[in-house]
């Protein structure tokens, strides 16, 4: 089965296409050139859009825009391609990619995304309990790194590639298929827009 897979959540975009659990290409770049790099995807791995069988998509928690963006583009793939897909949460995928380790998103606000008992939770990084010597990755354990080193957390190098949800892990998460426009968003909070009530 050849998947595509892709997270816009977060600082950095990831993207990957997946044969059967082979990793035939990868990238890291901008929500923004996600189309882009979609197409570089498909050019590297010797393949072609209409090869693909199923999108994996990361449904957040991180950016509100990236995770529309993400969710968006996943839509019209797979209205254009008939196309079946399914949603991964972008603190699994991350957690996938470092075994053991906690994965923290920055979700600004002075708040994280976090795996707390194993649900997604939105909060304070002074609220987020660690074990001393547990292992924290993600942008939110880079932008905490005092923080979190000073409850006795271990922050990899900020250049460490386990900071980064990888969207292989997502291909490798990815549950049964469905219609991508059931996809659903996982945003644990409201947008910082207001819809204006004039």
């Amino acid at each position: 089965m050849l998947t595509l897979a892709f997270d816009t959540a977060t600082n950095v975009a990831t993207s990957a296409l997946v044969d059967d659990g082979e990793v035939l290409a990868e990238r890291s770049s901008r929500a923004v050139t996600l189309l882009e790099d979609v197409d570089a995807l498909l050019r590297q791995g010797g393949a072609h859009a209409r090869d693909l069988d199923a999108l994996a998509v990361g449904i957040g928690p991180g950016s509100f825009t990236g995770v529309r963006i993400g969710l968006a583009t996943a839509r019209g793939l797979a209205l254009a391609l008939d196309l079946r897909g399914t949603g991964v949460s972008t603190l699994d995928a991350l957690a996938a990619g470092a075994p053991g380790a906690t994965p923290v998103v920055d979700a600004r606000r002075n708040e994280v995304f976090a795996l707390v008992h194993g649900a997604a939770a939105v909060l304070a990084p002074a609220d987020l309990h660690v074990e001393p010597g547990e292992t924290c990755v993600g942008d939110g354990a880079i932008r905490y790194r005092a923080l979190l080193e000073a409850k006795g957390a271990v922050v990899p190098p900020d250049d460490d590639e386990r900071h980064q949800p990888r969207a292989r892990f997502h291909a490798q998460l990815a549950g049964a298929l469905g219609p991508v426009d059931s996809i659903e968003p996982l945003y644990l909070r409201d947008p910082d827009a207001k819809k204006s009530t004039r």
